[in-house]
Parts: C-alpha cells; structure tokens; sequence
C-alpha cells in the first residue's frame, strides 16, 4: 500500500492537529480507489458525504468525482485536473500531481467501506468535540436570558440531530436538493397510482383530501366536547399502527414502508382510558360495557382475541398530564431514536404547558403551536394536536365551526399547516326535540334523526397544499369509531347484488 500521507492537507500544521480526531491517510486511499474504480463511490455514499472529510481539499475531490459519477461520467485524476486546475488548496499539494498519487495509493475495493465509516466516526467525534465546547461555553457564560433550562433543551436538541443526521446544525440546502426531495416524494405518489405522498389515515375520503399526513405538518383537529375529537384520533392512531411494515426504500436503506410507528400523548385521558377505546373499536364491544365489565362470553373472547393482535402494534402512549412543551420535544426524539416515529398525536393542545409563564393565555398557545410545529419538521413526522373550540359555537344557528372559533385562534391558524374541525348535526339535533305533544314536530325531527344518524362531517377549514372543504364519514358512538360513509350511489350498487 502506498503512502502519500507526508504530503501536508491544504497546507495545515498537523502537528497544532494531532489531538482533533481524524485520519488524512484514510482519505487519501478512499479517495484513491473512487479515482481508479468508481464503482467504489456507490459502496461508500451510504456512509460517508463530502462534510465528513477533514482536510478541505479532499472535500472538494470527493464533491466533484461524486457529481461526475452520479452523472454517469467518469471520475479520474484527468478528467478531475482540469475542474481543479485554478483551486489554491489543490495547487499548495501538487496540483494534478497529486491526483495521480491519490490514485496510485489506492486500496482494495472490499476495503473501502471499513476506511468510509473510519472517517465517518472521526467526523462525528470531531463534532462533538465542538458541541460539547460550545455546551460548556454556553453554560459559563451567565446570562439571565439563557436559563439553564433552555440550555438542557437546546443542548440535548444538538445531539439528537447529531445522532440521527450526522449533523448537529442544519443549515442551507441546495435548491436542488430540496428539488430532488420533492420528486422523490411525487414519484412514490406516482407509483401508488396517483395515491398518497403521505401517510394514510385509513380514511379515503379524508385521504383524497389530504393527500394523506405530511412530514414536517403541523395538523389541528378542533371540535366542541362531545364531538368525538379523541376518538378520531385514536382511530387513525390505531389504522396507522395496525398497518405498519418495514421494508427496503428506495435508496435501499430500511424505514418505514406501509402505516407508521405512532406517539400518543394523551393529557387528558390515562393510557387505560385510550386503550379501553382502541379496544372498543377493534372488538366492536361498547365502550360503557368494557368500562363495566357488562359483556357476554363472546364479546369478551373477542375483546381479548382483539388484545392479543393489538399487542405488537407499535402505538406508544403517555399519559404524564400537564407535560411542558419542552419535555414533550425530548420524549418525543427518545421515542424516534429508541423504537422509530412516524406520526405524533397531541391530545390536547390547551393541556399543554409552555416552558415559562406568559403574560397572557394567547403569548403561551403560541410558544406551544411554534414548538411543535418545530418538533414536525425537526423529527420529518406529521404532528396531529388536537384543540378546543370557543363556546362562541353555540351561539351561533349554524355551529359549523370557523377558523374563528379556535380558541387562541391567532396562533394556532397561522402555524398549522391544516386545520379541520369535526361537525356531527345529530349532536344537536338530539337536544331539539320538541315535546311529546307537538306530534308534526316530533314526526319531522325524527325524521332529520334518521337522517343525520351515524353521520359525521369533517370540515377542512385550511390546507397549505391543496383545497379546503367537507369529508363525510361515518360515526358509530357505541364503538367511538369514525369510518368511510358509503354514498348513496355506493349503496344503490351494494342493493342491486
């Protein structure tokens, strides 16, 4: 093996270096073997990019051969030279000479990917030299501003982006890059046969919609009590879990291929109140007979039966109430790095609490709406958080609600992505029955009860990607379950087999 390390990168003092973790030789023979077999490059794209080499002229070697490869041209100390003939880096190490002394020093093709994840691990390890110094520069420094709280947070953000990225700072991106991600992202909608570009809520009307749940969206489900907020959302927490599978992507890493690994936060309910719902809908047994004990042989086989398959459905739930902002962003990253997240749930956003206290009620919805809005894009997962309406609903003849009617609806409107609002007109037609005696009345409510039984709207009041409108589904009240509403034509077809 040739060495050809004596050569000083980009003219730097290595001995003022010898204590930050890298290896120039390393570079210098991976460099090598992408220079004489460019095949090479594909066996250690996966591991390492140009950010991860230290000396900065081998940096700029590996960005140029990788634009030419991937182009599907070759990448060799010819073709190479004349792109770098003017860099003064390159210039300080020999020039085109040196380039050729890259490749003559390279190393074996099954070698190359042991000497990729040595400068990958020396990169991290240089970073977190620098995230470490910046931690204790932080902290020394005291400022009433910077509590030692917000220190924790932002400390232990930087190192989960370290962990997950390789990057402890995400800063500008290429055009292109971000390009290549959105066609990525229309393709696989391609090949579902103009389907989702997200995930699916089980749902198809909702998702013809939506287009399914995003990554990086913030998605506000409101409602008045009653309407069936949570159970909405335990519904498509359960179809998404139930669904999940893991697979090869595209890019031949392994992910998530079909439904998702879902988080639950629920404020409001215990974990056994949540689960007593999902159960209820998935063994079709009432919830008030679960909560009782009140079921029949049958049922209660099935509700175990129904138990058993539940158990290895990757739905995680926290009940801790009142959960600062704060926490639930770290819980939220343990739970993506541990066991894998693909959609968060927030039941709900009012029960929340910021970090510090506000002057006002609308100053702390809005540090809530902007954390987790942040947490969507950091974690690349659709946030569902679920919200209250104002009572000013009631007052109104039509109770269809607005966007007006989200309580600190300043915030919430403008961070969310999408906004939908759940409206089911049996709710209050039940508490407008006329009395006993007014028998035409009685006969036209019953009438509008048919009606509008087991009917639910879901009202699309915002959507940064596409139309707003109504999604009619169906609500069964006795399973808490939300399902696809067969149109009357789809009924027209059933009837006629």
């Amino acid at each position: 093996m040739n060495e050809i390390s004596d050569i000083n990168a980009a003219g730097s003092d290595l001995q003022h270096l010898e204590n930050i973790p890298h290896s120039i030789e390393a570079e210098q023979q991976i460099l090598g073997a992408i220079l004489t077999n460019n095949d090479v490059y594909y066996r250690v794209s996966q591991i390492i990019k140009a950010t991860h080499f230290f000396d900065p002229v081998h940096a700029k070697i590996f960005n140029i051969a990788e634009d030419r490869i991937t182009s599907n041209k070759l990448a060799s100390p010819v073709t190479m030279a004349s792109f770098m003939e003017n860099d003064e880096g390159l210039k300080e190490l020999g020039g085109s000479e040196y380039l050729a002394r890259l490749a003559a020093s390279a190393i074996a093709a099954f070698a190359a990917p042991d000497y990729a994840q040595m400068i990958y691990d020396f990169a991290i390890r240089r970073k977190l030299i620098l995230l470490g110094q910046d931690i204790s520069a932080r902290a020394a420094d005291v400022n009433i501003e910077d509590d030692p709280d917000n220190q924790i947070v932002t400390a232990e953000q930087a190192l989960y982006q370290l962990a997950e990225t390789g990057e402890d700072v995400k800063g500008f991106q290429s055009f292109l890059a971000a390009v290549t991600t959105a066609v990525k992202s229309a393709g696989n909608a391609f090949k579902r046969d103009g389907g989702l570009s997200g995930i699916s809520t089980g749902l198809i009307d909702m998702d013809k919609k939506l287009g399914g749940m995003h990554k990086s969206d913030l998605l506000i489900l409101a409602a008045r009590p009653s309407m069936g907020k949570t159970s909405l959302a335990t519904n498509i927490a359960f179809s998404i879990a139930k669904a999940y599978q893991r697979g090869n992507l595209q890019d031949g890493s392994e992910g998530t291929i079909n439904g998702g690994v879902v988080g639950f936060y629920s404020l409001e309910m215990s974990a056994e109140q949540l689960a007593a719902r999902v159960l209820s809908e998935a063994s079709e047994v009432p919830s008030e007979q679960i909560r009782r004990g009140d079921m029949t042989e049958t049922e209660f086989r099935r509700f175990v039966d129904a138990a058993k398959t539940l158990e290895s459905c990757p739905l995680f739930i926290d009940d801790t109430p009142a959960l600062p902002i704060s926490q639930l962003a770290i819980r939220a990253r343990r739970l993506k790095r541990i066991h894998g997240l693909d959609l968060l749930i927030v039941d709900y956003l009012q029960l929340v609490r910021p970090d510090s206290a506000k002057d006002n009620r609308v100053n702390e919805v809005s540090e809530i709406t902007q954390g987790l809005k942040a947490l969507a894009k950091e974690l690349e997962i659709p946030v569902l958080a679920l919200s209250q309406l104002s009572r000013q609903v009631e007052n109104r003849e039509d109770k269809r609600p607005q966007l007006a009617d989200l309580r600190e609806s300043g915030s919430i409107e403008q961070d969310a992505d999408v906004v939908m609002f759940i409206y089911r007109e049996e709710y209050y037609k039940e508490r407008e029955k006329p009395s006993d005696h007014e028998l035409e009345k009685i006969a036209q409510w019953q009438d509008d009860m048919e009606r509008l039984h087991g009917k639910a709207e879901v009202i699309i009041g915002k959507q940064r990607h596409g139309p707003i409108g109504i999604v009619e589904l169906s609500f069964e009240g006795k399973f808490t379950r939300f399902g696809n509403l067969a149109k009357s034509w789809q009924q027209e077809n059933i009837q006629d087999y």
